[in-house]
């Protein structure tokens, strides 16, 4: 085989375009993965109304907050900007009083309307407050995400990701001077700790007591995927050739 032609088969000595073709799409997958990670932040991670992420967060996102209903849960924390105190603390009594439909018509259509249809009424995928139907759900005991939600997500969930993880180890795949056994290890983690974290939501909505798999999971694959990028970025730039033979042979050897 001529070594010449296989330089792509080794990060410290692939071609410049290919270099800056891996080097575009980790770029990219980073600054994705930072702002998932932010939006998860702002959304699970307010779940609880404080700032962060918590296995209160992930309990009150998948199990369900049952001493009160999604609409207070979500006014007490992620949405808790949306509106004055005094509105918050309106709707929140109305909710807990049975969320009646007289009301609805006399008051609180209008509410929704200046505070919250901006978004719950032309964002797709998330109640339509316009509609009082919606709003009862909501306003109703809070038991977590519903089965529908839970399986649409986890499979959004699965395939995507499962293609950013699929790029950013094959890319990894051509790193040098790591053994075997540890790269394979490291590219099959995320996979692993991919399963285990759609998988914890599903054991959540049963019990809280899984909770803590959410968290484990996410960490997970977010250290592996990260030591691989690291990897890749540092053996494509920073990296000095040592012999593409030498190179070549290691990865005809994985």
């Amino acid at each position: 085989m001529n070594v010449t032609n296989n330089h792509w088969l080794n990060l410290p000595s692939i071609s410049l375009s290919i270099r800056v073709l891996f080097t575009g799409y980790l770029v990219a997958i980073g600054f994705g993965l930072l702002m998932a990670g932010g939006q998860i932040l702002l959304t699970h991670g307010m779940a609880d109304g404080k700032l962060g992420l918590s296995v209160d967060d992930i309990v009150y996102s998948y199990y369900g907050n049952r001493n009160n209903s999604r609409l207070e849960t979500a006014l007490n924390g992620a949405m808790k900007d949306k509106a004055s105190d005094s509105t918050r603390a309106d709707i929140i009594k109305w909710a807990r009083d049975g969320a009646s439909k007289p009301l609805w018509d006399e008051k609180f259509q209008q509410v929704f309307n200046d505070n919250c249809t901006a978004c719950h009424g032309n964002v797709p995928g998330i109640p339509n407050f316009n509609h009082y139907d919606e709003v009862k759900k909501v306003a109703k005991l809070d038991n977590g995400s519903s089965i529908d939600s839970l399986t649409r997500v986890s499979h959004i969930h699965l395939f995507g990701i499962a293609f950013i993880f699929f790029f950013v180890g094959l890319i990894f795949s051509m790193a040098v001077n790591i053994p075997r056994w540890l790269k394979a290890t490291v590219i099959a983690l995320p996979f692993i700790f991919l399963v285990i974290d759609v998988l914890s939501w599903w054991l959540t909505k049963w019990s809280p007591h899984f909770a803590w798999l959410t968290i484990i999971g996410g960490a997970g694959y977010t250290f592996a995927s990260m030591f691989m990028w690291i990897t890749s970025i540092y053996q494509m730039w920073f990296m000095k050739k040592n012999g593409s033979q030498t190179y070549l042979n290691e990865w005809r050897h994985d």
